[in-house]
């Protein structure tokens, strides 16, 4: 049995500031930065034995906080990164409906065959991101690892691991900043134990 433990980032500089960031190397802003103690302390006594991320600082930033009492050295894996936007990269999503109105329409109501101007399709993302983790979670077997990725990116990826077609992909709810799902490999079957949990995130820390 391999235990893979998957977190989105933290709260980066474009969730405050609603831009769409898809490839874009923005960096956790100070709410983002406020999340990785808590994060830390959910995995300090989980018995990690990796831990691989997106390479993007968002994510990078978020998986030091994953790796903060296990002395693990971070294994970056372009596999990992957020779906590549191409010319919705840095826009503000409040810009994105009246300058891309029809791919607009299928991100919002049809999103398995969303693709913005010159980026991924999300047909692409999903076969991307169930390679990279089915590929890692093979190299670990038996192991215990963390896998630190974006909203879109493990959205598609879950729903390789529920079973769920691509078509269906709005039933998964896009992760929140730090939270964390659990999806167990025994040879070619995938669990998913939970997903989308934040029960580590206290306000104020309390």
């Amino acid at each position: 049995m391999t235990t893979v433990y998957l977190v989105r980032h933290a709260k980066s500089v474009g969730n405050t500031e609603r831009i769409f960031q898809g490839r874009s190397n923005l960096g956790l802003s100070a709410e983002g930065q406020a999340q990785l103690p808590q994060l830390a302390e959910r995995f300090r006594t989980i018995p990690l034995q990796a831990v691989y991320s997106s390479p993007l600082a968002r994510a990078m930033q978020t998986a030091a906080a994953v790796a903060h009492y296990h002395k693990l050295s971070i294994q970056p894996d372009e596999g990992l990164c957020e779906i590549s936007a191409g010319k919705w990269e840095m826009q503000l999503f409040a810009d994105l409906p009246v300058k891309f109105p029809e791919e607009w329409r299928y991100w919002t109501e049809d999103e398995a065959h969303f693709q913005a101007p010159g980026g991924e399709s999300i047909v692409q993302v999903y076969e991307r991101m169930s390679n990279t983790i089915d590929r890692i979670a093979a190299q670990n077997d038996g192991k215990t690892i963390a896998v630190v990725s974006h909203g879109c990116a493990l959205r598609c990826y879950l729903c390789h691991a529920l079973g769920i077609p691509l078509e269906q992909i709005s039933q998964i709810p896009l992760s929140q900043n730090t939270a964390v799902s659990k999806v167990l490999y025994e040879g070619a079957k995938i669990q998913v134990e939970y997903y989308d949990d934040l029960s580590h995130w206290k306000e104020n820390g309390r």
